[in-house]
């Protein structure tokens, strides 16, 4: 898929300048309430041109609400978004007709077939009458549906369906593609082939913003893992820098009654480490520097590598799936 430059001008109506130096999407001081809830709160995100960014954290920590103010379908309240060059929501008809978006919610026309429902968004997007053929049998062909293009919607399965919903948000080339939970409620084989979908894209130079709240998919899915919470963003880097900076290498995980568990809890962080429940576990997060006698003291662990789950559960304190 080409890669086009980036936007830079923010006047409406006109073509922005081209440059390498300007994000793709740059949120700052955004806030977003809704009553007396802030669902955004003060939020500064940048993500560069050609990135893979992931935004994790467990529902209602605020990626849903940030997805929605970046195509102007829920306004901010304070702060400034710019996509692709544009002010949002002032110029966001420019903003919208370069990019692509895959909802949480499977909006398809089900009475429709595969190939009907992307002719219709390849109009609405405007891709011109003599390309129009070439771009749905090209977005066919990226989701792996060549051979059920003529099938009605209504038909497909679940897995079908969201790589439709991917192809949809492709049919016009967009130079940025955002994805609100692509594999929610998936299956994990059928999750797998959304994966390969994603990282297709990646190679291609498109920029994905991607949220989630599955570990596993942004561990292997994006260039930088912003973990959001309570609306903000608390922490940023790569996944292995992440790890590195809160969880380590290692974690042990103690089993016991409730009172061990305590026990256990109470040595490693009168040493210094940190500690988190894992259902009936305690985990001892940067357990290769256990020194031999407080590993003698607290007993036999199960070590595993650390996750993203551990960096996250180290800085809120949050559950997620």
């Amino acid at each position: 898929m080409p890669r086009s430059e980036p936007a830079t001008s923010t006047a409406i109506g006109q073509a922005p300048d081209r440059s390498d130096t300007i994000p793709a999407i740059s949120m700052q001081g955004v806030m977003k309430r809704y009553g007396e809830v802030t669902a955004v709160d003060g939020l500064d995100l940048d993500v560069p041109t050609g990135a893979c960014l992931g935004l994790l954290g467990p529902n209602g920590a605020g990626k849903s609400t940030t997805m929605r103010m970046l195509t102007a379908q829920s306004i901010a309240d304070a702060g400034r978004i710019s996509v692709l060059g544009y002010e949002v929501p002032r110029a966001s008809k420019q903003a919208r007709a370069s990019m692509g978006v895959v909802p949480q919610e499977d909006n398809l026309d089900i009475e429709l077939t595969a190939r009907q429902n992307l002719a219709v968004f390849a109009r609405l997007y405007r891709v011109p009458a003599r390309e129009r053929r070439a771009a749905i049998e090209r977005a066919l062909a990226v989701a792996q549906l060549d051979g059920r293009a003529d099938t009605a919607t209504q038909n497909l399965s679940g897995g079908m369906r969201r790589r439709l919903l991917i192809a949809r948000a492709l049919v016009h080339r967009p130079r940025l593609v955002l994805l609100d939970e692509p594999t929610v409620g998936l299956d994990p084989q059928v999750r797998q082939e959304l994966w390969s979908l994603i990282a297709g894209l990646r190679a291609d130079g498109v920029t994905v913003l991607m949220s989630t709240h599955y570990i596993e998919e942004a561990e292997r899915l994006a260039d930088d893992v912003a973990i959001m919470s309570r609306g903000r963003v608390i922490a940023r880097d790569t996944p292995t820098r992440l790890l590195d900076t809160h969880a380590g290498r290692t974690a042990a995980e103690y089993y016991g009654p409730p009172r061990r568990l305590a026990e256990v809890t109470a040595l490693a962080c009168a040493a210094g480490f940190t500690t988190r429940p894992t259902g009936p576990s305690v985990s001892v997060l940067r357990a290769e520097n256990l020194p031999p006698g407080l590993d003698e003291q607290l007993g036999v662990g199960v070590r595993r590598p650390a996750t993203l789950e551990d960096v996250f559960v180290a800085l809120t304190g949050d559950r997620i799936e």
